[in-house]
């Protein structure tokens, strides 16, 4: 059974008013950033859609949204393997895309993306992340637009989970470790 909200939460790191400050200190910047051109933000499922929703109301331009989503599977040599399975429903040529994710952890999978982005001839490509946990960063990777950077914690809420449950909190909080499954 998964527990309530009160007991899943060791502590809160980012209270719903602070989130939503700092995403609009972030859509202010991509709005200057990208205005007078066409901008694409592509969410990564499922994680980034709260992010990603905050994010686009928040920009003063308008912009394209599309979505994708990644697997990862664990391989013997520790690194894990990632794929694609959902891909954009348009092509990405020639347009200024910023990849919305919800946290840039070891690298290793936005650096995958990001390539495999890179080979569809974006005109331009960023990466804009609501927590960057620099700590477990294996892979360096360029985060040009980060909320939040946190240390080596579980979160959950503003897209995060925990088993797909807790996505929906409207604030970043630490998940109680003592109910998180030893794997």
């Amino acid at each position: 059974m998964i527990p309530s909200f009160e007991r899943a939460i060791e502590r809160i790191l980012f209270t719903e008013e602070q989130v939503q400050q700092r995403v609009n200190e972030v859509a202010a910047e991509i709005s200057e950033k990208y205005r007078g051109r066409d901008l694409k933000l592509i969410g990564v499922l499922k994680g980034s859609i709260f992010f990603l929703t905050q994010l686009a109301r928040a920009i003063t331009i308008p912009v394209k949204i599309d979505f994708l989503a990644i697997s990862s599977f664990s391989h013997k040599s520790g690194q894990g393997l990632v794929r694609i399975a959902k891909d954009l429903d348009d092509p990405i040529e020639g347009e200024d895309v910023v990849v919305v994710e919800d946290i840039v952890d070891t690298g290793f999978t936005i650096r995958y993306l990001m390539q495999t982005l890179a080979g569809r001839a974006p005109n331009s490509m960023a990466l804009c992340t609501l927590l960057d946990r620099t700590s477990r960063r294996i892979v360096q990777v360029p985060v040009d637009y980060r909320c939040f950077e946190i240390g080596d914690h579980f979160v959950i809420g503003c897209g995060l989970d925990y088993k797909q449950h807790y996505r929906n909190l409207g604030y970043i909080a630490v998940m109680n470790p003592s109910l998180l499954e030893k794997s």
